[in-house]
């Protein structure tokens, strides 16, 4: 839905219609297109991710008050720079395994091919444009989560619920927040599989704005923002929720059982 040279049979009208079209003309396992890729790097990511924002947060310690937001902020903003360093290669090829007809079925394929064709600059040519979506993104989401759990679960114990409540409510805040940029990065990111050739051309997030803005005006910066809102709400909600049981689990083990979660709260 993100791309703007797509494919005749590859233009939707929406979420609903997309699902409807892709399941019956390629098959229903189309919609899993590429989720190897993601499952591969999703786990050294997160690692990554997690290992990161605790670090900062004891780097920076308690803050209350507005410093609280501030200090969050940059605790997540370190966590999306150093994950999508991890990340972005493997969404690069989960992006041209989802392009309509692609000829990619095998992860190893996609990333051999897309190496000796476009070499190594093609993983990382919109890691610049997904930092910055990621950044604010990530700051967004940590922001939101620790100040929602603060107002649903004060004490901060562990609640399988509440974390399910905040992550997803921060999920979405940071998806539709964060749209625009992630329709940048889909142009950069699927430069290679199109024919249009102001769109290979295309070489930064200057670049990808600007043809995003002539042809599809600001309308082109809201494509695909309610499938990645309904993505990124479960997935956070289980993100964090999995989160706050590993941390329970390793104070328990340390025997700080009594001590309450720190998640983002710094």
């Amino acid at each position: 839905m993100q791309l703007l040279s797509p494919s005749p049979a590859a233009v939707y009208t929406g979420m609903s219609d997309a699902v409807t079209r892709i399941s019956s003309a390629e098959g229903l396992r189309t919609l899993w297109r590429g989720v190897a890729s993601v499952i591969a790097g999703a786990g050294p990511a997160h690692a990554v991710q997690f290992g990161t924002l605790e670090a900062v947060n004891e780097m920076m310690g308690k803050r209350e008050g507005t410093a609280a937001w501030v200090s969050t902020a940059v605790a997540g903003a370190s966590a999306a720079i150093t994950s999508d360093a991890v990340m972005t290669p493997f969404d690069v090829i989960k992006q041209r395994m989802q392009v309509h007809n692609s000829a990619y079925r095998s992860v190893i394929t996609c990333a051999r091919t897309l190496y000796r064709t476009e070499g190594l600059s093609a993983f990382y040519v919109s890691y610049p444009t997904t930092l910055l979506m990621t950044i604010p993104f990530t700051a967004v989401q940590f922001s939101v989560y620790d100040h929602t759990l603060k107002f649903i679960n004060p004490t901060r114990k562990y609640d399988p619920l509440s974390h399910v409540a905040a992550g997803g409510i921060a999920g979405a805040v940071a998806a539709a927040v964060t749209t625009p940029l992630d329709v940048a990065k889909t142009l950069l990111q699927t430069r290679g599989t199109t024919e249009d050739r102001e769109i290979r051309k295309a070489n930064g997030i200057r670049d990808a704005v600007k043809i995003i803005w002539r042809r599809d005006g600001l309308r082109g910066f809201g494509r695909g923002l309610t499938p990645r809102v309904l993505t990124f709400m479960p997935s956070n909600a289980i993100c964090w929720m999995s989160y706050e049981f590993f941390k329970m689990v390793l104070r328990l083990r340390g025997g700080n059982s009594q001590a309450p979660s720190r998640t983002t709260h710094v």
